[in-house]
């Protein structure tokens, strides 16, 4: 090998080892040298990130529901809050633009809506905080609220600040069958002021009655709270209720008809105030037996017996009777306590004439104070109890009408889902 060759590769040898050590320089951990490249902590990169993280807000907003949530509850769902900082603005708005009013807490750290949310809508909130530096922060989210396909709501008896009779239960009538019915009873309370305890019973699917063991406590206050925003009633169906309903129990008042003797005997408070002739359902057509509540008052109402399945060869009702005086219904398929005009005065007292319901001498019209009819009318209550018996017909169904005390407690106790 001549000088020359020996000293190029010489040369080539020297610069191979430059380069690992160069390489292994840059990658070791100790090495001291930063150059220009942003490697050291004065570099622009180092000095961006330390301003960007001196900029940035210690609030944490969080926005229920998730962001893109759907099926939301209209009564609670919707809510902002904050740790770390205080809210100073929270704007929610549908997708249509109306604004939502709704109002931050006194320490400034929730917010929620005023009032109750639309089924079936879009919502965007978008909420600003601040922290202890005065630094903002800023949050944003949209959801949709349950659909009514979705959702299922209760209508319920009796109506809130209503005055009524003590054997009035609380019915609650379900728009949709409800399969997960303990769930849904746990989210439905029935208090009194009388301290009874009060159990609900199921009938079927989409029916929830509530009473006490014995009827309410006479001049009690009875409270229903239903808190079903956001229960799963059954399998994607949603409750949207939130609220508080309550009513007043009058005076005792329990009325019993004797259809073997033709009379019924008024009692109030433990005294009896009046005795009344009556006229009950024939021997074709008995009255049903057992502890009835009157559901509905109408000074005056018609009552056609096709309805009722009373109809003659021709296809129309056995009876027709366009202005029947003070009627006060005691089941759903048709049984009344009822003024009768038409009927002579012997019958009541005398006869049981009727098609399935209790009669009492009435004028036409329903606008004379004097007769029986007129006065029971006046001096009863929906929720007041009728008692029928001896008339030789089965007892009525509970669930014909509000009718659920012919169940004995144990047999109540057993419809419930808790």
């Amino acid at each position: 090998m001549t000088d020359s060759k020996r000293r190029k590769g010489l040369m080539a040898a020297s610069a191979l080892v430059g380069g690992v050590l160069a390489l292994s320089a840059c990658s070791g951990s100790g090495s001291q040298a930063s150059g220009a490249d942003g490697g050291g902590k004065n570099s622009p990169q180092a000095q961006v990130d330390e301003a960007a993280a001196k900029k940035t807000s210690e609030a944490l907003i969080k926005i229920a529901p998730k962001d893109g949530s759907d099926n939301a509850g209209i009564n609670n769902a919707a809510a902002v809050t904050v740790s770390k900082g205080s809210l100073t603005n929270v704007k929610m708005t549908s997708a249509e633009g109306a604004a939502v009013q709704g109002q931050i807490s006194a320490d400034k750290k929730s917010w929620k809506p005023a009032g109750q949310l639309q089924r079936a809508t879009v919502y965007k909130i978008a909420a600003e905080a601040k922290d202890s530096s005065g630094r903002a922060a800023h949050e944003n989210a949209s959801f949709t609220t349950v659909s009514q396909a979705n959702s299922f709501i209760g209508n319920f008896t009796p109506e809130d600040g209503s005055t009524v009779g003590v054997g009035m239960p609380v019915s609650i009538n379900f728009d949709k069958a409800i399969t997960n019915k303990a769930d849904v009873q746990k989210g439905i309370t029935v208090s009194s002021s009388s301290g009874q305890e009060v159990v609900g019973h199921w009938f079927g699917n989409q029916r929830l009655d509530l009473r006490p063991q014995d009827y309410w406590t006479g001049g009690s206050t009875v409270t229903l709270k239903l808190n079903l925003d956001g229960v799963e009633g059954a399998n994607g169906v949603y409750g949207v209720q939130q609220k508080t309903v309550t009513f007043k129990v009058g005076r005792n008042q329990v009325s019993t008809v004797d259809a073997e003797t033709k009379t019924m005997t008024v009692t109030r408070d433990g005294k009896v105030v009046k005795t009344i002739p009556i006229s009950a359902g024939s021997p074709e057509n008995k009255t049903y037996q057992g502890q009835m509540v009157i559901s509905e008052k109408f000074k005056e109402t018609r009552m056609d017996g096709s309805t009722v399945g009373f109809k003659g060869t021709d296809g129309k009702g056995e009876y027709d009777i366009k202005d029947v005086p003070h009627a006060m219904r005691l089941s759903n398929s048709g049984t009344f306590i009822h003024g009768n005009y038409w009927g002579a005065k012997s019958i009541f007292g005398g006869a049981n004439t009727s098609h399935g319901c209790v009669g009492l001498a009435d004028a036409k019209g329903a606008d004379d104070p004097s007769t029986p009819g007129a006065w029971f009318y006046d001096n009863s209550m929906v929720g007041d109890v009728v008692v029928v018996k001896n008339t030789g017909d089965k007892t009525i169904q509970p669930d014909n009408g509000l009718n659920g005390w012919n169940l004995d407690w144990a047999q109540w106790q057993a419809g419930s889902a808790v």
